[in-house]
């Protein structure tokens, strides 16, 4: 096989490719239609499992998932089947049952829980919170095929207590040197305007490739020129159409050869090397071959999307953005991502003095690969048919204000104590309340209640790496990890409490490394979107808008910068030597020449690495999606606050429903913005192209109603 042949095989399998995208879609349709109909049928008095199963083309187990009233008999009668990884209430060791407070509270503060009493026994092996009995048939809500996978565990005695340490002599420091800011020029390549400083200059770009760029820009501005961003035109998806994945044409694109540079290997403290391959938002690092300079070609949509912005805007958005950050950080430097940048000035807010003068210390690898592997990020979830209608009388988009920023007025602190089930099982039920209310990382066993209707509320791993779902089907178990507020939520939310069991857990003591950051980081946002809304100039008004967004950007990849993923290295062999790729090395894209390749590192020596604090913000996020208090309003807001089978999906700090809802909005941090109304009937949308194409037709729906300054 020639590359011609090559390249028209991959033409034809993008085809298939979109072909089976669509046959999917319809397949979930039918799949949906057919569940329908068999709970229609399950309706009868007379219906059978046994005649269904096959006119359905199902198993048995499949069609009593689907309709658990055609369960037989003998598995349907109470005690006839019990969970084998529960312990019942007669099992060996000690249990403490805590009813759930009698009345839910559920606040972003500590709050008094009611006083119920404990009731201890005599035996089990875990600490149990419930309020309801075991399930004597367990229905698996798990939609995905294959099977979930295996959360770790922290191991049983002084091995798993070793884990409760600090990484030795690595701490987050105050640093005792400043940023260097780098020379930048703005690019749209779709137009080739450049600006530089003040100059705005139009330049001829023949081709889209790296190569052409720095010819062109070196040509037009002085050789100084350090970071260039592209604020329009995406050139790393030029070649898109020659290849499977756009992954692959960006790694095409990076390291396609120009004359005169190679790819960057790093200098002085600057310690990043080496292209950056992201489908979207890739980083090209190169050096020219005699050292003199370095340059970086980045996007601009790491910071905000620029909405057509003019590189004359995006600009002078990133001016603003630097003038409201130096208002707080005398050395606010903007490097060249957001995350470098906010987890920069993070470094800049811890105290000199105090507790925390030396230093806040970095966790033992096993625990922070633990945290890695069990703590999720943000709730991604589509409900499709029948959980809601097939006709949606309307879609409404509620979204929580710069959501993240809401959670960080309280972090875990120090080295973690591990709270076993026999400890937690011997605490009272104040003590207890207040352990999950704190900042902690629990190994739970749930039980959906019986009767329960609505979302489900604490993440269970599904198949795929890192992927979560939420099971709601009464009675289902699963075993699971969890941050506190979510633990807390499913105790106190306002529909009916969840069985909980203690397994084993992590609790740091209170703390706020994350406030006096977070807060400087809210004012420059307070600051900027004000400008959005007040300035006389409609392009200082749209330069004012990005740069709030990418002060959310700060926040938000900051955060998520603190989570530290075990490190990949992404590098490239020439085809003439593939012998020389990594034996653990994935292969991630080829051409004729060259192998692109990644293999993980495990996790670096990072000083600001504290994936506890990411945990413990992100349970938070989750949790206000569900159950959020106005203090100020004297009301609850959230998804569990909507009618039952009303939710239609969750996307990270956004819930979209099937009715409005009277939620106040203050423009504070954490409020839900109504940002988008489509009204119906609306096909419920059953794969994620469907429902962002609603949540864009809602929005323009909505957008003559919105000023400016609300993001």
């Amino acid at each position: 096989m020639d590359a011609k042949t090559y390249n028209a095989a991959l033409v034809e399998l993008r085809a298939d490719r979109d072909e089976i995208k669509k046959a999917r879609a319809a397949l979930a349709r039918l799949e949906a239609a057919r569940d329908k109909k068999i709970r229609t049928l399950a309706a009868y008095e007379k219906a059978n499992a046994e005649r269904i199963a096959p006119a359905a083309g199902l198993s048995l187990a499949d069609v009593v998932e689907i309709a658990p009233a055609l369960a037989p008999e003998q598995l349907a009668a109470p005690g006839a089947q019990a969970d084998e990884g529960t312990p019942s209430p007669d099992a060996s060791g000690r249990q403490a049952e805590v009813p759930a407070p009698t009345h839910a509270t559920h606040t972003d503060e500590p709050a008094a829980p009611a006083e119920t009493p404990v009731v201890p026994t005599a035996q089990s092996t875990s600490a149990v919170l419930e309020s309801t009995t075991a399930p004597s048939l367990e229905f698996v809500d798990t939609p995905m095929a294959g099977p979930s996978r295996d959360l770790p565990s922290i191991p049983q005695g002084p091995e798993g207590d070793r884990w409760f340490a600090h990484t030795s002599n690595l701490a987050s420091t105050h640093p005792n040197f400043t940023q260097q800011a780098r020379s930048t020029v703005f690019l749209d390549t779709a137009t080739g305007v450049l600006v530089h400083r003040d100059q705005t200059i139009r330049l001829h770009l023949p081709s889209a490739s790296a190569a052409t760029i720095l010819e062109a820009v070196f040509h037009a501005v002085p050789q100084d020129v350090e970071r260039i961003y592209i604020t329009a035109g995406d050139p790393w998806h030029q070649q898109a159409d020659q290849h499977p994945f756009l992954k692959d044409a960006v790694a095409a694109w990076l390291n396609a050869p120009i004359p005169g540079w190679r790819t960057d290997t790093g200098r002085g403290k600057d310690k990043m090397a080496g292209h950056f391959v992201h489908p979207r938002n890739p980083v090209g690092r190169y050096q020219s071959n005699d050292g003199e300079h370095h340059v970086e070609i980045r996007s601009v949509g790491e910071w905000f999307d620029p909405e057509g912005a003019d590189p004359t805007i995006v600009r002078d958005a990133f001016v603003l953005l630097w003038k409201a950050l130096r208002a707080h950080w005398n050395d606010a430097v903007l490097m060249g991502s957001p995350s470098q940048t906010g987890r920069d000035l993070w470094t800049r807010t811890i105290p000199i003095k105090g507790q925390f003068a030396d230093g806040y210390p970095v966790l033992s690898e096993e625990l922070r690969a633990l945290l890695h592997a069990t703590a999720g990020q943000g709730r991604t979830e589509l409900l499709t048919p029948p959980d809601v209608p097939e006709q949606l009388p309307a879609l409404v988009e509620y979204d929580r204000t710069f959501a993240y920023a809401k959670h960080t007025w309280k972090s875990g602190v120090g080295t973690p104590q591990r709270v076993t089930a026999q400890r937690f099982a011997s605490w009272s039920e104040k003590e207890q309340i207040k352990a999950l209310y704190g900042c902690g990382h629990w190994h739970i066993r749930v039980t959906v209640p019986h009767d329960w209707n609505h979302v489900g509320i604490l993440p269970a791993p599904a198949p795929g790496e890192r992927a979560w779902h939420y099971p709601r089907t009464p009675g289902t178990t699963f075993t699971t990890w969890a941050g506190g507020p979510e633990v807390y939520t499913a105790l106190t939310n306002p529909i009916q409490p969840w069985r909980i069991e203690i397994l084993d857990g992590l609790l740091w003591a209170d703390g706020k490394p994350l406030d006096d950051w977070s807060r400087k980081l809210k004012d420059s946002w307070a600051a900027l979107a004000a400008q959005a809304d007040l300035h006389g100039d409609p392009d200082q008004r749209k330069a004012a808008h990005l740069a709030s967004r990418a002060v959310r950007s700060l926040l938000l990849y900051g955060i998520g910068s603190f989570a530290q993923r075990p490190r990949m290295v992404t590098g490239t062999t020439p085809r003439t030597l593939e012998r020389d790729v990594p034996p653990d090395a994935e292969i991630i894209g080829f051409d004729d020449d060259t192998i692109t390749w990644q293999r993980p590192t495990g996790f670096a020596r990072d000083p600001n690495a504290h994936p506890e604090w990411a945990a413990g913000i992100w349970s938070g996020a989750r949790a206000a999606l569900l159950s959020q208090r106005h203090r100020a309003d004297d009301t609850y807001v959230g998804a569990l606050h909507a009618p039952a089978g009303s939710v239609v999906a969750f996307r990270t700090d956004a819930v979209y429903l099937t009715t409005s809802r009277n939620w106040p909005y203050h423009g504070q941090p954490g409020d839900y913005l109504h940002k988008g109304h489509l009204t119906g009937p609306i096909p419920a949308p059953v794969t994620e192209e469907e429902l962002l194409a609603l949540r864009d037709a809602g929005r323009a729906a909505l957008q003559p109603t919105r000023t400016s300054g609300e993001a």
